[in-house]
């Protein structure tokens, strides 16, 4: 199975599950219109090939080319064969948790109004701030249920965690001396709007915390049209200079400025370079999720539109690159030499079995996005017990058990997606959510496009 295009001036041509990447010159990116699968290499070129092409090219290039895409055939770097299916076939993998995400607050002091969280109330829930009591037992838990893993991380989520803060500082010194008692690393990410970032929660957060995501959606227009705060003013200017200097104090590495794009900034690239030229070095500005009613939603008629933004900033990413004015965007950030190992290949972030998240309440779900969904609730740190059947039914998910994922050259970089999307839209797990997908496989593309040309330079 391969998968060929042409971006950035480059003919791609991806073998899907060898992984392997080939740049190849024009009369190779025509033929292997004709060599289709099953691919079955002869000792010459067959006769349809040369006629076919004949018109084109000259008889010994296209003998020529034959022969080394007959090579690649035999080396395993071009229609190789599914090493993957055997694996998922006999799935039988033994997780244990080695991620929690803590809702330090179901509250929040900006109202963005793309928020899938209700700006912290989560599906109709009441406000609230976690308790300095819960997080010990989230800790706890963790720890009892990590097996032999040394590494665990835990994401401080909201809302607006900094609401809460003298309860993250208590759970994490709390979680450092238990960790140590126990053979366990723990590693902290917070997430905030800046709001209320000062120094004293500076310093704390810099000598604690292994990441931090600073949210703020691009050009000011674009972030307080849709971030505003409870009194509905804009929260740009206050927090603009708070992040500067947050990434500055952190040698511009182990955080990312995290914005959102909607209808109302389709032309979103405008808004990850204007983060890029105002310093930032770690990016990422997401699509919004959003059902179709939504003024700011994004719709499969944008997708044209969305395409072409990917395609500007995978060509100024370059460029910059080039220049040594380099900066990192999440989406565009992919390993082709290594990548990861094949059960997060198949399987993706873990949710519902290895990554699970904490209401302030102590209920335990399956990651963030399904909080406050009833339907999900996996148990309660009282008792510590979570429910086998929904930790099973996501750890036995994969590309594998995703129709749609099977014939996807893009599956083993998205890893089936969000199963958070699949569930609020199609109502499955095993479903997923198409607009994402179209969205990914571009992305997916970009970034290929992107690794190819570092390695002309």
């Amino acid at each position: 199975m391969i998968h060929k295009y042409k971006l950035l001036d480059l003919n791609i041509v991806l073998d899907i599950y060898s992984g392997a990447v080939h740049v190849v010159d024009d009369i190779m990116y025509d033929m292997l219109d004709y060599t289709l699968e099953p691919f079955m290499p002869e000792s010459s070129c067959p006769g349809y090939i040369i006629e076919g092409m004949k018109d084109k090219y000259d008889e010994a290039e296209i003998r020529e080319s034959y022969s080394e895409i007959c090579e690649l055939y035999r080396s395993g770097q071009l229609f190789s064969e599914d090493s993957y299916a055997e694996i998922a076939a006999n799935w039988n993998k033994q997780s244990v948790v080695k991620a929690l995400c803590l809702h330090i607050a179901h509250d929040c002091n900006l109202r963005c109004k793309y928020c899938f969280a209700d700006t912290g109330e989560y599906k109709g829930g009441k406000r609230c701030l976690m308790s300095a009591e819960v997080g010990k037992k989230a800790i706890d838990f963790v720890i009892a249920n990590s097996g032999s893993r040394r590494n665990i991380e835990i994401d401080y989520f909201g809302g607006e965690p900094l609401m809460n803060f003298d309860v993250v500082k208590e759970i994490t010194d709390y979680a450092k001396a238990e960790g140590a008692k126990h053979g366990k690393n723990f590693r902290f990410t917070v997430t905030t709007n800046g709001i209320l970032l000062d120094e004293k929660k500076k310093k704390y957060i810099n000598e604690n915390m292994s990441n931090i995501v600073l949210s703020i959606d691009g050009r000011k227009e674009v972030n307080d049209r849709m971030r505003p705060r409870v009194d509905g003013s804009g929260s740009y200017d206050s927090i603009l200079p708070k992040f500067i200097d947050m990434a500055e104090s952190r040698n511009q590495t182990d955080y990312y400025v995290r914005g959102t794009f909607t209808a109302y900034n389709l032309d979103f690239s405008k808004d990850v370079l204007h983060l890029a030229d105002l310093g930032f070095k770690q990016t990422s500005v997401e699509p919004a999720v959003a059902e179709e009613g939504e003024e700011y939603a994004l719709k499969p008629e944008h997708l044209p539109r969305i395409f072409e933004e990917y395609e500007t900033l995978a060509k100024e990413y370059v460029k910059r690159y080039k220049e040594g004015n380099r900066f990192n965007f999440f989406h565009f950030m992919i390993d082709l030499d290594q990548g990861p190992c094949a059960i997060k290949r198949l399987s993706g972030c873990g949710a519902g079995h290895e990554y699970l998240a904490v209401s302030p309440e102590g209920d335990i779900y399956p990651c963030h996005q399904f909080v406050g969904n009833e339907d999900f609730k996996m148990g309660s740190l009282d008792d510590g017990k979570i429910d086998e059947s929904i930790s099973k039914a996501f750890e036995k998910s994969n590309i594998y058990t995703k129709e749609k994922c099977r014939d996807c050259f893009a599956k083993f970089y998205c890893s089936g997606g969000c199963s958070a999307n699949a569930y609020n839209f199609n109502g499955d797990i095993n479903k997923p959510y198409e607009l994402a997908c179209e969205m990914e496989k571009k992305r997916v593309e970009c970034a290929i496009a992107i690794e190819a040309h570092k390695k002309l330079i």
